[in-house]
């Protein structure tokens, strides 16, 4: 189980004895409330978790960060981990009471099903650990009856139709947590407005400073303290681009101010604004505009 100074999680009865979980019903899945966990975690020890897991927890120690705020969530929280991500803690949590549930489940335990590929192209198992899912009273409702749908399948006896019934259920709780996380984005535009504005901010000093380096999405999203997927997200729900395409008109509007109030050469401009090679920024200037750096500044 442990190589290096990582844990490594490779099987779910793994799982369960790491922390704490009742014994499994299944080999290759485990789902338990978590008042039924025991007061046990890997405190300052490194645990990459080899398996599928999604974790609901209630507002007792629920605390977490959306890039450089806080937020207090105080109805249930749900955190998702795809194969191969590294997890560490460094304080105990106290299980004993608590609302929640813990559900893991091994990358085969799906594979064969049409969730095995669908879950590949679900964001939200990449997001950050910070950017947990809020969910409200009612979303709580449904997430539970889900679960102990789950938990009732999984507690009976195993037969020819267990999995199907499991992973059917799997699929209709990702289904809802989409749903959920859509929903989220749009009402988080209340919450945290100015998010084009500091990543505009971000961008701008980036060029003030004349880094002369492509700013990146994932020096962006770093910066930010955000996963690069659900900065995309975020601000594809506020403004209908993504990440890269802000990157992108950002650029091009500072080439136009450049060309249209300076003197210098098209090539001076794509090195200031961070482009190895002017080609590329000749490139993307007219896949942007139908024109040439060059072509706009004679308009000009």
């Amino acid at each position: 189980m442990q190589k290096g100074k990582i844990i490594e999680i490779n099987t779910v009865e793994e799982y369960v004895a790491l922390f704490g979980c009742p014994p499994i019903c299944h080999p290759l899945l485990s789902v338990c409330r978590l008042s039924d966990v025991k007061d046990y975690s890997p405190i300052g020890k490194p645990v990459r978790l080899n398996l599928y897991t999604i974790t609901i927890k209630d507002k007792t120690t629920c605390n977490a960060s959306y890039g450089w705020r806080s937020y207090d969530f105080t109805r249930g929280c749900m955190n998702f981990f795809a194969p191969g991500q590294v997890h560490s803690w460094e304080e105990k949590t106290v299980n004993a009471g608590r609302w929640g549930w813990m559900l893991a489940f091994h990358p085969d335990f799906i594979r064969k099903y049409p969730l095995g590929a669908k879950i590949g192209r679900l964001k939200f198992f990449s997001y950050d650990v910070r950017e947990a899912l809020h969910i409200s009273d009612m979303e709580r409702n449904v997430v539970e009856n889900i679960l102990e749908n789950i938990e009732n399948e999984y507690r009976q006896n195993i037969d020819a139709h267990t999995q199907d019934i499991i992973v059917s259920q799997l699929d209709v709780l990702l289904n809802y947590s989409e749903r959920f996380y859509t929903r989220q984005f749009q009402t988080r535009s209340s919450v945290e407005p100015d998010i084009v504005t500091r990543v505009h901010l971000l961008l701008q000093k980036h060029i003030d400073e004349h880094r002369k380096e492509f700013i990146s999405v994932n020096a962006l999203a770093s910066e930010l303290n955000m996963s690069t997927h659900y900065l995309s997200d975020l601000l594809r729900s506020q403004t209908g681009m993504n990440t890269q395409q802000h990157i992108h008109a950002f650029l091009i509007e500072q080439a136009k101010s450049l060309l249209a109030t300076t003197q210098l050469s098209v090539s001076e401009i794509a090195y200031r604004l961070g482009f190895e090679y002017p080609q590329h920024f000749n490139r993307l200037f007219k896949s942007k505009t139908g024109i040439t750096p060059l072509e706009y500044r004679n308009m000009n």
